[in-house]
């Protein structure tokens, strides 16, 4: 059942059955095989990321690199990702968004394996960058493919859902540092990390027998084709879409630095500050991340419970809250271990609103383009956040700096999505 709002004519999806599970229960084969791919594509970025955060520390003692230089690698890999998501996106508009994604998924295969024989500071450097353009586009090109090929009534759970494959990938990775880092040298270990980066690549034959273009995106790129009537690469800064791509943007902006400005930096404050070995702190990071897949997964239901805003707005209340409280106040290793699951549950859940809310700012002709642009926008800027953490970290604490800069972040987060319009439930058409 659909309605129409006669405010903005915009026809949306009744959302009758809001529980959890209830969109993957009512999927047919292709929707179940678009559901996996993304899902495994997500995990596998995630993965990726979040390798270099884990041996930063290895890097800086081996090359004798400053916490500065080092986040630096960090922020280059996602200003290049930023640049990378909105070529992908644009992409996903004019040659598909299955095609895409295989290969923005072979790229930053590919330069994680590169960054696994680089023999100095600068030539891993250059790799992450190379690296962030696949890794950006993948983002785009995914989050636009499930965002269509998901019915409206179920689209923020189905979407959120497979953004919890990052808090997977994200354990996939921890758990291959506690292995490699207990089983060999650290001078050996890290390079293996970025071996494990390029397996990502054998998700592509998978994506090639099983998963189908939206017949929604197809039918748009047919009507453009007939008309002569492409879209360009800067529509979406022109006429009334221009306002949804700065106020979107500003959003996924705080929602990223927050989010980089905690996940990045965490592993580096539990041994510098906190006193405690690389395999020592697996299991902290572990609470970490068990409360990241919990957060996904809630704000997935959440997402079509009460709303793409409310699910933000409350979130980023949250992330304040928890982010205060892990980094300023004098606590027991054993509380900070319990605190790791707040932590985790409000700096990664409010993710599984963004796909799906991105998706539905934007006429299809410019979903890539758009969502692609806003979210990697953001990405891009947030990418100065793991910089500023570790040259402000230079003088005052870790904690401190780690502290303002997600405050500061999720404030933006609140502000922008407060001014945008809810969609939960817009269905969408082939214009």
């Amino acid at each position: 059942m659909t309605t129409v709002d006669p405010n903005q004519r915009i026809e949306r999806a009744e959302i009758e059955d809001t529980s959890l599970l209830a969109f993957y229960r009512d999927m047919n084969a292709p929707e179940r095989r678009t559901f996996w791919a993304c899902a495994a594509g997500w995990a596998l970025d995630g993965m990726d990321f979040m390798i270099y955060p884990l041996v930063i520390g290895t890097i800086i003692a081996l090359w004798k690199v400053d916490a500065g230089s080092a986040g630096l690698a960090g922020t280059v890999t996602l200003l290049a990702s930023a640049i990378g998501g909105w070529l992908g996106g644009y992409l996903s508009d004019h040659i598909g968004r299955v095609r895409t994604l295989q290969i923005t998924i072979i790229w930053f295969s590919l330069f994680s394996l590169v960054c696994a024989v680089v023999q100095n500071f600068e030539q891993l450097l250059i790799a992450r960058a190379v690296l962030g353009l696949g890794f950006g586009g993948e983002w785009a090109a995914g989050a636009v493919l499930m965002g269509e090929a998901i019915r409206p009534q179920y689209r923020g759970r189905a979407v959120g859902s497979v953004q919890s494959g990052w808090a997977v990938g994200w354990g996939l990775a921890v758990l291959s540092q506690a292995i490699l880092f207990s089983a060999l040298p650290a001078e050996t270990a890290w390079r293996w990390m970025f071996v494990i980066g390029a397996l990502p690549a054998l998700l592509v034959f998978y994506i090639r027998r099983s998963v189908t273009e939206p017949e929604i995106a197809a039918e748009a790129r047919a009507k453009q084709a007939a008309s002569g009537n492409r879209p360009a690469l800067w529509e979406i800064f022109s006429g009334p879409i221009l306002k949804t791509t700065i106020l979107a943007s500003l959003m996924a902006t705080g929602c990223q630095g927050g989010y980089y400005a905690v996940t990045f930096w965490v592993p580096q404050f539990l041994t510098r500050e906190r006193h405690l070995s690389i395999v020592g702190s697996t299991g902290y990071l572990s609470t970490l991340i068990i409360g990241s897949f919990i957060g996904y997964l809630t704000g997935a239901w959440l997402a079509d419970r009460i709303g793409r805003r409310n699910l933000f707005l409350t979130f980023s209340i949250g992330a304040i809250a928890v982010v205060l409280l892990y980094t300023q106040l004098p606590l027991t290793n054993e509380v900070l271990w319990v605190l790791g699951f707040p932590l985790g549950f409000f700096a990664s859940g409010y993710f599984s609103g963004v796909g799906a809310f991105l998706t539905e700012l934007y006429p299809t002709r410019l979903r890539g383009s758009g969502q692609g642009f806003c979210y990697n926008f953001g990405r891009g800027i947030g990418a100065l956040f793991p910089f500023l953490v570790g040259a402000l970290s230079a003088t005052t604490s870790l904690a401190n700096a780690i502290a303002m800069f997600a405050v500061v972040a999720y404030a933006l987060f609140f502000i922008a999505a407060f001014a945008l319009p809810e969609t939960r439930g817009r269905v969408l058409h082939a214009d």
